[in-house]
Parts: structure tokens; C-alpha cells; sequence
């Protein structure tokens, strides 16, 4: 994997107590600790092992040697190669995690799963947007409640009109998430089993920075 890509994978990070408080790149997980402001927590067979940045450069040495979970990223050294960490732990934040998912493209988008709520078919990015079911030129509001994805086609379809009136069906009515939509279709993937210890579906909503 290319180094740019892997510095952006995502590091769930925890509070001082285990609590699971935002997501952060590579990037910036390795910030932390190179300033010796965060560890690596590791998960395995539920026990929890805990790596400063030296010890978590010597594990990544002994790769061949120890049981891992797949779809590694690892960022190339002139002199090694350091496997990305999953979870971070702040050494000395005991703030608790924020309970209100933020409202903002990247959240709705991955809540809707980049499909548009009146046709239900998938979309890239680039070609969908996002629809206020009750025109801001009426007083929609821009609100978990009021926006979801619409493709271009749909989207010119309604215009200015709400669902009703341009004979018009939304797919599922859009709500605001528990958790941070992003992280939900995250765990879907490998790559981030390791998460689920620390999200319990009933309590955390996690927010992505």
C-alpha cells in the first residue's frame, strides 16, 4: 500500500479510562506518539496489550512472527516498516466521548450508503447530492431529519417541490444516526474488527474529526 494511503487510514482513538472518544488518521495517531501523548492498544483473544511507539516499531519487526489480524497498512522507513496501529489510547484524556453525531456531508452520505432516497440506486460521490425534502425556499431546515442523498436525476426531477408533489417516494425516512454513520460502515471491514470491543452499539456515537 502507498504510503499517502496508509498514513490516512483511520485510528479509532480512546480515552485515558478505554472509552472510545474519535476517529483520527495514521497520520496523526503516530503524532501522538512520537510525542508521547498516546499508545497503541492491541486486541487479542480479549486481552489487551498496551505499546509505546518503540516497543509498537519493535513488534512490527517481529511481523512474521506474530498472529495479526489481516488487511494490515504499514508505512516504509528509510531504515523499517511500521504496521498502522487500529486503537490508540490518550495517556492523560479522561474527557467522555461526545453522544451527538455531527451533521455534515461525509456523515449523511454514508448514512444513506451513497444511495438516492427516492430511486434507491448507488451512486459515487460526485454524482449525488444532497436533497432538503421540504425546499429551504419553504423553510426546510437543514437537518438529519430534512437532507438526503438524491441523484441527479431525481433531484432535477423534484426541484423545488416536496416528495408529495412531484409524486415522489423516499426510499426510507431519514433520521439522525445513534452513531456516526461512517464508523458503522467501517466495521463492516476486516481491517477494523478490533473496534468493536470498544463501541457498544447502545452507548457510543462515536464522532469522526
Amino acid at each position: 500500500m502507498d504510503d499517502g494511503v496508509a498514513l490516512d487510514a483511520s485510528v479509532l482513538v480512546l480515552n485515558r479510562f478505554y472509552m472510545a472518544i474519535r476517529v483520527i488518521s495514521a497520520k496523526r495517531a503516530f503524532a501522538l506518539m512520537w510525542k508521547q501523548l498516546a499508545e497503541v492498544v492491541c486486541v487479542e483473544d480479549g486481552r489487551f496489550d498496551s505499546y509505546d511507539l518503540d516497543s509498537w516499531i519493535e513488534v512490527s519487526k517481529l511481523r512474521e512472527n506474530w498472529p495479526i489480524e489481516g488487511h494490515d497498512d504499514w508505512v516504509n522507513t528509510v531504515s523499517m516498516r511500521i504496521r498502522v496501529p487500529r486503537v490508540i489510547r490518550l495517556l492523560g484524556y479522561d474527557r467522555l466521548p461526545q453522544q451527538r453525531v455531527k451533521l455534515n456531508r461525509r456523515n449523511i452520505f454514508a448514512r444513506d450508503e451513497n444511495k438516492c432516497q427516492y430511486c434507491g440506486k448507488k451512486f459515487s460521490t460526485a454524482e449525488l447530492s444532497l436533497d432538503h425534502i421540504l425546499p429551504r425556499s419553504r423553510g426546510g431546515e437543514s437537518s438529519w431529519e430534512n437532507l438526503v442523498c438524491a441523484c441527479t436525476r431525481c433531484n432535477k426531477r423534484k426541484g423545488g417541490r416536496t416528495p408529495e408533489e412531484a409524486s415522489m417516494r423516499l426510499i426510507r425516512r431519514p433520521a439522525m444516526p445513534r452513531r456516526s454513520p461512517v464508523i458503522r460502515l467501517k466495521l463492516r471491514s476486516p481491517k477494523y474488527v478490533s473496534w468493536k470491543t470498544f463501541l457498544d452499539e447502545a452507548y457510543w456515537s462515536v464522532e469522526l474529526r
